[in-house]
């Protein structure tokens, strides 16, 4: 940001951008904004070699700013950002940043979460670096080369089972019209089980963009990115309870899906279950009910070969059908 101050009949500006400061005076205000512009511009390209006086947050911070509004994982990303403005790293200026600040981070986390969480972590970490030095200019190489990334976890086979389902139907008070957000959580799961959306594609979902047996769903961050999904008659009956009180059709937040199904799961004694895995159990579902391609398209997967993370099929039930 630039300020200009008429002294003495000559004017002076002052840049101060991305921790960097700088000052000139000039004859006329135009010679004054013309050199701040150009001041700005440097520093933001990294031409000065000044921005090394930069954070890592302050990377991250323009990463959450500039980039994440573009995925569709963008609260996640902005969450664990501001996570990490509490961790060491974060403070340390580009010009000091090192593999082994990584490999203290990766460490330190380590032993307060999994070894995937940690893989999630490590990739938006990555990105931003990449964003820094190919398009920002503000660093030369990544300092995570050379830094040992967790192992990749084996894939889940993780479904819910019906004795689950029905579990979690009736601690998330699942019956007719429902009255509380808990119920309301409870219907999305059972909506996700049907449908195969992403649990943040419910939440949002809004009345307006249901038509017919239809759900039209935004699927990225252009305008043109749109997928429909088709309703099944026991995603519709659910929808048909569902107050039409708010935009969304389900009336509830990311974080009170995730408190609320994480309490019912808790008191109905179920572990190694996450909502996401509704994914899965209608993928496997669906698969033996609509070609491979049709599939794809419902739940949003351009390669199909992506959808082998989510059908979960067992050989025991697949060789039953073969019979």
């Amino acid at each position: 940001m630039a300020t200009f101050t008429k002294r003495s009949g000559n004017w002076r500006a002052v840049v101060t951008k991305l921790g960097v400061r700088q000052s000139a005076t000039f004859p006329t205000k135009a010679e004054a904004q013309a050199w701040a512009t150009q001041i700005e511009s440097e520093i933001q390209s990294g031409q000065r070699g000044q921005v090394k006086a930069v954070t890592f947050g302050k990377l991250l911070e323009r990463y959450a700013l500039e980039e994440s509004p573009k995925h569709k994982g963008e609260i996640w990303e902005k969450r664990l950002i501001k996570r990490l403005a509490t961790m060491p790293i974060y403070s340390v200026k580009l010009a000091n940043l090192s593999a082994d600040d990584f490999a203290k981070w990766r460490n330190s986390r380590l032993k307060k979460v999994a070894e995937s969480t940690v893989r999630r972590e490590w990739i938006l970490l990555s990105a931003a670096i990449n964003v820094a030095i190919n398009e920002w200019k503000w660093i030369s190489k990544s300092p995570l080369d050379g830094v040992k990334r967790p192992k990749d976890a084996p894939p889940r086979d993780r479904l819910f089972s019906d004795k689950e389902i029905e579990l979690l139907t009736y601690t998330l008070g699942v019956d007719g019209i429902p009255k509380t957000v808990t119920a309301r959580v409870g219907y999305a799961m059972l909506f996700a089980i049907e449908t195969g959306m992403r649990s943040g594609e419910i939440v949002r979902l809004e009345w307006k963009n249901v038509k017919g047996s239809v759900a039209n769903i935004k699927d990225g961050k252009t305008a043109s990115a749109k997928r429909q999904v088709p309703l099944t008659p026991e995603a519709l009956r659910i929808l048909s309870l569902l107050p039409k009180e708010a935009d969304t059709c389900f009336n509830i937040t990311d974080n009170q899906r995730d408190a609320l199904f994480g309490k019912a799961k808790r008191k109905a004694g179920i572990t190694g279950l996450h909502f996401h895995d509704t994914r899965a159990n209608a993928c496997t579902k669906l698969a033996k009910q609509i070609d491979i391609l049709s599939l794809a398209k419902m739940i949003g997967h351009k390669d199909i070969n992506q959808l082998q993370v989510y059908y979960r099929d067992s050989a025991e039930d697949i060789s039953k059908r073969l019979k």
